[in-house]
């Protein structure tokens, strides 16, 4: 083959003309692309759509820039185009107990803080300024004793100066709440020579006498079998006013005369009003019933004090203007001997109080004189006393010597079917039963749930692991749930306490006396009972969170609503146990936490612990106040381990 004819075929080949064709259009490309963009485009410097300014991005941007430069000439400045990032979208507010990991959490907004009550704050929490910042710089000085007759100080009812003020006393108003704006700043003292308290079951019957140095209620009622002295004691014989033969013959007669109360089983937890030493509840606690005993701080002379003494469920609490600190139906059996209440007066409003504290089906046991006795007037305060019973749909189930029963209905049937007008009225549809907290009595009958919850309740002891059917009505975040956060609640606590048992030896510790600040649903009350310690557990439920106090009470336990801004109507020295779990998180946004922890010591009996469990940003803080309290404290972990966020600080109030 000739050389010419050679290149002749290759020039002809298809591979050949495609190279030629895309080189021309790349040229074409690149000069189409310098003649119409060149003179009329310059290259914005590259943004970054980040609010954050570091020296990466800054040198990132630079070094993009320079290139480009280098390319081609510099053209003439020109506006550069503005683009501006996305607008950020809304912050998000939880108002729940789901943190944004979708696990349960403690730390949660709880509404907005006004600045224009910074003043009045600071105002109310007295000399003891509020710390709004968990900092390094936290301190506080060692703290004193006050003055020794403050040994039986009780802050919101010995306030002298406000009681002064009241315009009239007419209805108890001066043995209601009357806190001091200025807190105490000292630690209440023991009575000279105070020994440690006599464990239960013994103290049932005896309590030292230098632990309560007071006699006049010996006086008053040492011949009605009350109490008396014997040596470095006092006795209690177990008698009462209209009981001097022993409380044990007086719960006989009782059942004798209502087979349905059936105490221990139905009958779990009863109220008794003006109830003296507690001889009634004492007695109670061995047929498996609690009953917490309600006293004014008045006359009779530190009774409430006598009864926490003994180890009996008591708390200082008056029938006068305002609700009690109790829910709706809390009570099955509502008791008043001899109890000094004109139930009558008001149109029946002290009555209307106790029908909405007692369970639907409930009883109400009253011995009086004028049950039993017949002279005119006695007769005459009979009389009003049944009309007002019928009036409000009680039965009298029976009449006998010198005790009368009546039973609440079941249902709301009996109320609507009184004529027109009738006295007392229902209460209004959105009165709600169980709001309490400064809030005045009502001359209304309350309504029972249509639903029939509260009327409903598991017996002894099923209940207290039933979920009861209030579990519904508590206004709070979770509704299809509810039920496993109860029972996960309650099997938390039971391994918890059963560490604490087993690890600390709380079974050798004979508490008796427990104060769980922040109880929830009552978990941690319920596994005291499960393990068997022989205690008993005031749960409060804080104002500031969901009110759970109706579960609490369905369960077969007994609490109140506090505000822990506030002193607790109580005796010092009442508690051998405080459990506090995540108090102090809660309400550091609303309280001054060391008020708090002194308002603790007050009510802790000496030789008692306290057990708190909180965040690990709070301990030092915590540990501090302690420490100028004169506790022994220590921080522990928790089962999670030495990584967790969460710590317990354990403290021993020292003899």
């Amino acid at each position: 083959m000739k050389v010419s004819d050679f290149g002749l075929d290759v020039v002809k080949t298809p591979r050949l003309v495609k190279l030629i064709a895309f080189a021309f259009l790349s040229i074409s490309t690149v000069f189409l692309f310098n003649h119409f963009f060149s003179d009329s485009f310059s290259y914005p410097s590259l943004r970054f759509p980040i609010s954050s300014s570091s020296d990466t991005t800054e040198a990132i941007q630079t070094n993009i820039t320079t290139s480009v430069a280098a390319v081609s000439p510099s053209p003439p400045p020109r506006p550069r185009l503005k683009i501006s990032p996305p607008p950020l979208p809304p912050t998000v507010v939880r108002t729940g107990i789901i943190d944004e990991n979708g696990a349960m959490s403690d730390s949660f907004d709880v509404g907005g803080f006004d600045p224009d009550s910074v003043d009045e704050l600071k105002s109310a929490t007295g000399n003891l300024s509020v710390e709004e910042k968990e900092d390094d710089g936290f301190r506080i000085e060692k703290l004193n004793l006050c003055d020794k007759r403050k040994a039986d100080y009780i802050p919101c009812l010995d306030n002298e100066e406000e009681i002064k003020r009241l315009n009239s006393s007419v209805r108890g108003e001066n043995y209601e709440r009357h806190c001091l704006k200025q807190t105490l700043d000292c630690l209440i003292p023991p009575p000279d020579g105070y020994k440690k308290p006599i464990p239960w079951p013994q103290s049932r019957d005896k309590i030292w006498f230098n632990n309560v140095p007071h006699t006049r209620l010996v006086e008053d009622k040492g011949g009605q079998n009350w109490i008396r002295v014997e040596k470095d004691k006092f006795v209690f014989p177990g008698g009462g006013t209209q009981f001097i033969h022993g409380a044990d013959q007086y719960l006989d007669q009782i059942s004798q005369m209502i087979p349905g109360i059936t105490f221990g089983t139905r009958t779990r937890v009863a109220l008794d009003i003006g109830c003296g030493v507690a001889s009634f509840g004492a007695f109670l606690m061995q047929r498996n019933t609690t009953t917490l005993s309600i006293a004014p701080n008045d006359v009779h002379e530190n009774q409430i004090q006598f009864a926490l003494e003994r180890g009996v469920p008591a708390m200082v609490a008056v029938f006068a203007t305002r609700r009690l600190l109790y829910p709706s139906q809390s009570f099955e059996m509502i008791h008043c001997s001899r109890c000094r209440i004109n139930w009558t007066r008001d149109d029946g409003i002290l009555l209307l109080e106790a029908n909405r504290m007692l369970r639907a089906g409930g009883y109400f046991v009253w011995a009086a004189q004028p049950v039993y006795k017949h002279e005119d007037k006695l007769q005459e305060e009979w009389k009003e006393m049944v009309d007002l019973t019928n009036r409000i749909c009680w039965e009298l189930i029976k009449k006998e010597g010198y005790i009368a029963v009546w039973r609440k209905p079941l249902n709301n049937s009996c109320y609507v079917s009184r004529e027109a007008g009738a006295k007392p009225p229902l209460c209004r549809p959105d009165d709600d039963p169980d709001d309490v907290w400064y809030v005045d009595m009502k001359p209304c009958i309350t309504r029972l749930p249509d639903n029939g919850y509260g009327a409903n309740v598991s017996t002894w002891p099923a209940r207290l692991h039933d979920p009861p059917e209030r579990l519904q009505s508590i206004q709070m975040d979770a509704y299809i749930s509810r039920k496993e956060i109860m029972k996960a609640e309650s099997r938390f606590w039971f391994e918890v306490v059963e560490s604490y048992v087993r690890v600390f030896r709380w079974k050798e510790f004979k508490l008796r006396n427990v104060l769980d600040m922040r109880a929830g649903f009552g978990g941690f009350a319920a596994a005291l009972n499960d393990l068997g310690l022989d205690c008993w557990v005031m749960n409060i439920v804080p104002v500031s969170g969901f009110n759970t106090l109706p579960v609490i009470y369905d369960r077969g336990l007994v609490g109140a609503m506090h505000d822990w801004c506030e002193p607790f109507d109580t005796y010092p020295r009442t508690y051998d146990l405080l459990h506090a779990a995540f108090l102090f998180s809660v309400e550091k946004k609303r309280c001054n936490i060391t008020n708090i922890m002194l308002e603790m010591d007050r009510m802790l009996r000496p030789g008692g612990r306290v057990y708190i469990r909180d965040s690990l940003s709070l301990m030092d803080k915590l540990q501090q106040i302690a420490k100028a309290i004169g506790w022994t404290s220590a921080v522990h972990d928790t089962g999670e381990g030495p990584h967790a966020s969460v710590r317990i600080l354990i403290c021993d109030k020292r003899i």
